[in-house]
């Protein structure tokens, strides 16, 4: 299960199943749960936590200090959940004092090739950052959100739930639930509508989601008064609430 060449610190805390490929170094305050493989040149360290059945191919860079200035050797930490598939040369570093102390990677996501999650970062469920997306410090990342490949995020961004940023975006301002954005600069083009019907959302619900894209984007509303009209339409569409909380919280102003 584990290569002999592989070197694996004392301290670290090995399922019994866990697969260890060839040449991979697993620090010390390493722990990696049940059905997890890990491919051959990966380098983990810790303080990391990795669940379960996770798979982390070649040549990644798992638990590395945070490229930050201000970081100056702290006990910081990353934690990784269950189901995750993380592929070659992907980099994921642990958390700054500066925030929670902590890198944050959810369940059942998609990290493609030479992905980068930096510091103090958050993802969710079900998130795709494909082929050489990268996030700056602490962004956060909402359920089934999708990172076109090469697609960058600022620092202190929020991507909303269901949201699908096309190949090459930079994203300097949050993207809310649910909200397709592409190009240079980065604009809104409307509603994510093939990938919120692959998740089963209706028709209807897809209709009255596309109308509150037109309130909030064509309408020529300011945000408040936007906001407002689509408190109201909650009321009818529930999937409508997480939008609204969104527009409520944005910390870095939307893309508009």
């Amino acid at each position: 299960m584990i290569d002999p060449t592989a070197i694996i610190h004392s301290s670290a805390e090995l399922a019994s199943d866990v697969t260890i490929g060839a040449y991979s170094i697993i620090s010390a305050d390493v722990r990696i749960d049940s059905g997890t493989a890990i491919g051959p040149h990966v380098v983990i360290r810790g303080p990391t936590k990795i669940g379960r059945d996770n798979k982390v191919y070649q040549f990644s860079s798992i638990g590395e200090d945070p490229q930050d200035k201000k970081y100056h050797g702290e006990i910081t930490r990353l934690d990784i959940g269950d189901r995750n598939v993380i592929r070659e040369y992907c980099t994921i570093h642990r958390g700054t004092v500066q925030d929670q102390g902590l890198t944050r990677v959810g369940n059942d996501n998609l990290l493609m090739a030479y992905s980068h999650i930096a510091h103090d970062c958050v993802i969710g469920q079900h998130v795709i950052m494909a082929n050489g997306a990268s996030l700056a410090g602490h962004v956060y990342v909402e359920d089934y959100a999708v990172l076109g490949g090469f697609s960058l995020v600022h620092q202190f961004c929020r991507i909303g739930r269901h949201s699908f940023s096309a190949m090459g975006s930079a994203i300097v301002r949050d993207i809310p639930p649910y909200v397709m954005v592409g190009g240079r600069p980065t604009k809104p083009h409307g509603i994510n509508a093939v990938g919120l019907e692959r998740q089963g959302f209706s028709p209807d619900v897809l209709r009255q989601l596309k109308k509150a894209y037109k309130v909030l984007y064509k309408s020529g509303l300011k945000l408040e008064d936007a906001i407002s009209e689509l408190e109201e339409m909650t009321k009818e569409t529930a999937e409508l609430a997480c939008f609204v909380d969104f527009l409520l919280h944005t910390g870095r102003s939307i893309i508009r």
